[in-house]
């Protein structure tokens, strides 16, 4: 059950990350961000205050945490996906957002079996491979957005680790204060940079649908960690660019070199291997 809630994870994050990489093209990404996360938060908001749950201190420091990442991954992950090619950052982000998770789960205990251990090693390369470009000089060429699926990988990464540490008991509202954190963070950022954040144009209604799939596929991954192992939810997770490449490649004709369809190939061997496991 822990690797199915994984994998419909990993499609909600891929499909969110296509629908906010196409809007990001349209309005600033930073206003696809802000309006994600503020439509993310309005169903666990409800839902938690019908159903309640309790949590202190340290859960809320967990649920701050989760949301400082979750900002700064989702703010760098969509600058980078309107300034490059989504085969580029997306791929590149899920590197950083299994390794992670993967870290601190170990030093949490977990120890994984052999096959799931070989799943974990083929999953690494095979979201590189899905990021590679023909040339390795495309892979780092200006706009290509690498920093910034660096960036954004790392913030997902202490998104997925910090939320494996919230307690069912906790319910749904440090959810949708990880969503509201997320929000100010994105705010924060653009501030800094000095660009635009405010939503003003329609496009950035986009950014409703890619929220709300973001924060399903958090819903999912939150349960799949509580069902199994912090190591395995996050591995399988982070196969999200996957789906944003072939979503890439089906609706926008975005090229799918060999190395990238040896990627995919072997994002399947992790889900299998990782599922025997």
């Amino acid at each position: 059950m822990a690797v199915l809630l994984s994998l419909l994870a990993a499609a909600s994050y891929g499909l969110s990350d296509f629908v906010g990489g196409v809007a990001s093209k349209r309005v600033t990404p930073w206003t696809i961000a802000l309006v994600g996360q503020l439509a993310g938060a309005v169903p666990f908001l409800v839902v938690g205050l019908l159903d309640g749950g309790t949590f202190g201190r340290a859960v809320l420091g967990w649920t701050l945490l989760a949301g400082l990442g979750n900002g700064l991954g989702t703010a760098f992950l969509y600058r980078g996906l309107s300034a490059g090619r989504m085969g580029v950052v997306a791929p590149v982000s899920g590197v950083g957002a299994a390794l992670l998770p993967i870290v601190v789960g170990l030093a949490l205990g977990e120890r994984p079996s052999l096959l799931v251990w070989l799943g974990i090693a083929v999953a690494v390369p095979a979201i590189w491979m899905v990021a590679r470009e023909p040339r390795a000089a495309d892979a780092v060429a200006p706009g290509s957005g690498l920093v910034d699926g660096i960036l954004a990988g790392v913030g997902f990464g202490t998104l997925f680790a910090a939320l494996a540490q919230i307690p069912e008991d906790a319910g749904l509202l440090p959810l949708a204060l990880n969503q509201l954190v997320a929000s100010v963070v994105v705010v924060a950022v653009a501030t800094a940079l000095g660009v635009a954040w405010v939503p003003r144009q329609g496009a950035a209604l986009l950014g409703i649908v890619s929220g709300c799939l973001g924060a399903a596929a958090t819903a999912l991954f939150l349960a799949a960690s509580r069902d199994g192992h912090l190591t395995v939810a996050a591995v399988i997770t982070s196969l999200y660019p996957a789906f944003t490449v072939v979503l890439a490649a089906t609706v926008l004709r975005e090229h799918v070199h060999k190395a990238q369809a040896v990627g995919l190939g072997l994002c399947a061997v992790t889900v299998t291997l990782v599922a025997l496991g």
